[in-house]
C-alpha cells in the first residue's frame, strides 16, 4: 500500500520553516489559517512571533524604498531622503500603526467599592491617528461619559487615554473609531451607560481634495441609559458643549 504524502494533504502546513519567505506572508497566512479578520484597523499582535517585528521592519523599509524609486527620488544624492526609508518604516510600526502590531496597555481595574453611580465624564483627550483610505492624518479629541452601577470596574483615570490611544493608533476611519472604543470600555468596565464624543480635523480634507481647512467631523456613540435616557444624554452633550466651548 502507498504511503500518502502528508505534506499534501496537511490542511495546517505552513510555509513558516521556509527560507526566504517574507515576515509579512507568515503572519497573513495566521491570520488565515485562524480565520482571522486584518482589516487595517485590527490588531494583530497575537499572531506575531518574538522577533518577527524586527524583520517586519526590514521588510517595510525594502518597500517604502522601492515606493521613493517609483517616486523617481535619487536617495542615493539627496541626503535628506537617503534615511527617509528606515524613518517612515519606525513611524508606521512603532508610532502612528503602533495599535495594529502591539498588544493592549496593561489596565488596573477596581471594583465600584463606593456603589457610585452618578455621571461620570472624562475629555477632552487627545487623540492622534491616520484616516485609512489616503493615511493622512485625523487631528482631534473625545470625550467619554459612564454611568457606573455597583458591579461595574473602574479604571484610572489615564487608562483612558492608554486605551483610546491604542485604538486610534491604527488607520482608522472616525465612525468605526468611536466605535472600537465604546466596544472595548463597555467590556472592561461593564457600565450602565456609555457615551463617546470625538471631534476631529482629518487631513485627507486639509491637504487634498476640496482643501476646507474649516470642517471638522463630529460623531458619536451611545449605550445603555445614555440612549434610553434623553435627560441623561442631554446633560453629558451640555456639559461636552461647555468644555468645547
Amino acid at each position: 500500500m502507498t504511503t500518502p504524502n502528508l505534506r499534501a494533504i496537511d490542511t495546517t502546513a505552513t510555509p513558516e520553516s521556509d527560507e526566504g519567505v517574507p515576515v509579512s506572508v507568515k503572519i497573513r497566512q495566521r491570520l488565515k489559517a485562524a480565520q482571522k479578520r486584518f482589516h487595517a484597523n485590527d490588531n494583530i499582535a497575537d499572531f506575531i512571533e518574538p522577533g518577527e517585528l524586527e524583520k517586519l521592519l526590514d521588510e517595510v523599509q525594502g518597500k517604502m524604498a522601492g515606493v521613493l524609486s517609483s517616486l523617481v527620488i535619487d536617495t542615493d544624492s539627496d541626503h535628506n531622503t537617503q534615511d527617509t526609508a528606515r524613518r517612515v518604516a519606525k513611524m508606521y510600526l512603532q508610532e502612528i500603526f503602533k495599535g495594529r502590531y502591539q498588544g493592549a496597555p496593561a489596565v488596573t481595574e477596581f471594583p465600584n467599592a463606593e456603589r457610585l453611580n452618578e455621571l461620570m465624564i472624562v475629555g477632552p483627550i487627545t487623540v492622534r491617528s491616520a484616516c485609512s483610505h489616503h493615511l493622512c492624518p485625523i487631528m482631534g479629541r473625545v470625550w467619554i461619559g459612564i454611568m457606573p452601577n455597583e458591579h461595574s470596574n473602574l479604571i484610572g483615570l489615564s487608562k483612558y487615554a492608554r486605551l483610546i490611544d491604542w485604538i486610534m493608533s491604527r488607520p482608522q476611519i472616525q465612525e468605526e473609531a468611536v466605535t472600537q472604543v465604546a466596544d472595548l470600555l463597555q467590556s472592561r468596565m461593564s457600565p450602565d451607560g456609555l457615551a463617546v464624543v470625538m471631534e476631529a480635523d482629518h487631513f485627507c480634507m486639509h491637504w487634498r481634495g476640496v482643501k476646507d481647512m474649516d470642517s471638522k467631523m463630529i460623531n458619536s456613540v451611545m449605550r445603555g441609559s445614555f440612549l434610553k435616557n434623553p435627560d441623561l444624554r442631554r446633560e453629558f452633550l451640555s456639559l461636552v458643549a461647555n468644555r468645547k466651548a
